[in-house]
């Protein structure tokens, strides 16, 4: 790739990018969806991180940057040589244009790039784009076999479309908020963006899809309404059976989250450079926790299995930590393992890279970038037999392929 010829915008709230003038035309090499062609419109999280999992699947994603607002993720820290590297983890695989669509002639230009593509997937509030003349509609007019997708928080229709919002906004109001945490204290604030990327990455990919096999039977393409409210509350389908069956379910306190002794997370003995190492205790059937009990040499605790009160509850899972701050995390894994026990290691994040099994399956990847270097990212979590699907290139920069 070829960076000796540059152009510097610096139109995005006074920040300079580095960009190439010129570039070769990249295509996908590999993947089940090679042959798809994608106009992503989005930025920040739900929508790139959906439409990089389907570039890696060899779609041929085209990211469309108005010169005067790229995606803002573009200047979220940390960096790599001042390229953000939440950006790098949410783009690659992808083209990037620059094109302000906000104009006459980027808008015809956009509407000549819709005539041509499969997908269009979009993040803005409802009716953003009909106002610029690049709605659906007027989509679908051109392209009958068009898939346009619109990510949303609350979704098209609905007292709260118009409404802005974060994956916080999204959990609290689809429940999903309620049942996180511990009975005694506010819910939990996750430690992952579960609306974000379960509502709307994930549901960016289902619905894209979903679209195009009903495209394959009918010969028409057709409007997809993502809301990450809606795609969040399958989440709650447990916590919901308890509530539709009258048990009153209650964060902490349900049996997969709090309410059973012998199935949760228990601290190690594990000292020193300042952390403390955990371990998941998951034998929730009989059969693994008499045994877990035999072999520790602790048969009374058979009966742990179904507390009966709070403070039985309370007291059972003190017991079994006692137990688990007797031992390592890796003697507490590797007896788990020897013992098929369930008893699996809590990775903090730098040991990723490490755990074996994420190793064999390519889960943590190193990506060369030609202005952030070298940095590791998460790999391709679907597996194709026929059809493998891995990284096609880093996260492009800004404008660096022009059509």
């Amino acid at each position: 790739m070829d960076y000796k010829d540059v152009k510097v915008c610096e139109n995005f709230a006074g920040t300079s990018f580095q960009t190439p003038v010129h570039t070769h035309h990249r295509q996908p090499t590999t993947g089940p969806l090679m042959g798809l062609r994608i106009l992503d419109l989005t930025r920040l999280l739900p929508g790139p991180l959906g439409t990089m999992l389907m570039a890696d699947m060899g779609a041929d994603v085209l990211k469309i940057e108005n010169p005067d607002s790229p995606d803002y993720v573009r200047v979220f820290p940390p960096y790599l040589n001042g390229e953000s590297v939440n950006y790098l983890l949410y783009n690659r695989s992808k083209r990037s244009l620059l094109l302000n669509y906000q104009t006459d002639e980027g808008r015809t230009q956009l509407l000549d790039l819709i005539k041509t593509a499969d997908v269009l997937v979009e993040q803005f509030r409802p009716g953003y784009l009909d106002r610029l003349g690049l709605g659906y509609e007027t989509a679908r007019v051109l392209n009958p076999r068009i898939i346009y997708v619109s990510v949303t928080g609350y979704g098209q229709t609905g007292p709260y479309a118009h409404l802005a919002g974060h994956d916080l906004n999204y959990l609290g109001v689809s429940g999903v908020l309620s049942l996180t945490g511990s009975p005694e204290e506010a819910p939990a604030l996750p430690g992952v963006q579960l609306a974000d990327i379960a509502g709307g990455s994930y549901g960016c990919v289902m619905g894209t899809l979903a679209a195009l096999y009903a495209r394959e039977r009918t010969g028409e393409g057709q409007h997809v309404d993502v809301s990450m409210t809606d795609m969040v509350m399958p989440l709650l389908s447990v916590g919901y059976a308890q509530h539709v069956g009258g048990m009153n379910p209650q964060r902490g306190q349900m049996p997969l989250s709090g309410g059973q002794p012998n199935y949760g997370v228990y601290q190690t003995r594990d000292e020193g450079n300042g952390y403390t190492r955990y371990v998941v205790l998951g034998t929730l059937e009989p059969k693994f926790w008499q045994k877990f009990c035999t072999l520790v040499d602790k048969p009374d605790w058979v009966k742990f299995l179904l507390p009966q009160t709070p403070t039985e509850l309370a007291d059972y899972k003190a017991q079994i930590g006692d137990l688990f701050l007797q031992r390592t995390q890796n003697e507490w894994v590797l007896f788990g393992t020897q013992n098929d026990l369930l008893i699996t290691p809590v990775n903090d994040l730098p040991d990723l890279v490490h755990d074996p099994h994420l190793q064999a399956r390519q889960m943590v990847v190193t990506e060369e970038h030609p202005v952030a270097g070298r940095y590791m990212s998460v790999g391709v979590p679907l597996k194709f037999s026929a059809t493998p699907a891995q990284p096609a290139w880093s996260a492009p920069t800004l404008g660096e392929d022009p059509l």
